[in-house]
């Protein structure tokens, strides 16, 4: 069983999400919380699985919550919500380790396969949308351009040169299968890169890899890298 917390400061909201999740025998919903610092101290309380969280919240905020919770319960994993697809509080979300974001007008079979998805610690959020979000709120130092940019240092710099290709077809919205169209290999090749690319960038997932790319200057809003 998958245990939530749910977490909204709109009451109709938290019972709408729970009306949704609590039929399902593989769910239980183990608390509400009105704000980030309630949601952080009945995590602590329950130990519940996943913790779906609203970002806009009064006392503390889901991004603030979402980081202290990555940093004493990382086993209680964040699914971040937010009335809007585009969304700079998302991008804080996901950089303090949220595992995934979904809009508040998905469809009930789309929240319920994001809790299940986020529970067996896979990202949940499209590949394009991610991009879309990342390349609007995240900037390099300086704003320089790929082409203008110092070559990758730290960590970054012992990427493979296939690696850092794929990285960079991350970085512009493109899912595994694509990826392996592009560089006519096999998913599960892609995959296997990808693995390296997180253990070598010491990011958890594919979100902040590619807020990663964009803060490194490797990749631009609007330019796809080769």
């Amino acid at each position: 069983m998958i245990r939530v917390l749910i977490a909204d400061d709109q009451p109709l909201v938290r019972r709408g999400l729970a009306l949704i999740l609590a039929p399902d025998p593989e769910f239980e919903i183990v608390g509400e919380a009105e704000d980030g610092a309630r949601a952080v101290a009945l995590a602590w309380e329950l130990r519940p699985d996943v913790v779906v969280m609203d970002i806009r919240m009064p006392v503390l905020d889901g991004v603030g919550a979402t980081g202290e919770l990555a940093r004493i319960l990382p086993g209680s994993r964040v699914l971040a919500l937010s009335t809007f697809d585009m969304d700079e509080y998302v991008v804080a979300a996901l950089r303090a380790g949220a595992y995934g974001f979904l809009p508040k007008d998905v469809s009930p079979e789309e929240l319920i396969a994001a809790v299940r998805t986020v529970h067996a610690g896979e990202a949940v959020v499209a590949p394009r949308l991610l991009t879309r979000l990342i390349s609007t709120y995240v900037r390099p130092p300086g704003r320089l351009r790929p082409q203008d940019a110092a070559p990758p240092a730290g960590p970054a710099a012992e990427l493979t040169p296939r690696e850092l290709e794929i990285w960079q077809l991350m970085a512009a919205g493109l899912d595994n299968a694509e990826i392996a169209r592009d560089r006519d290999i096999s998913v599960s090749t892609v995959k296997n890169h990808i693995t390296g690319i997180f253990g070598k960038l010491g990011v958890r997932d594919r979100a902040q890899a590619v807020i990663a790319a964009y803060e490194s200057g490797l990749v631009e809003a609007g330019r796809r890298g080769a």
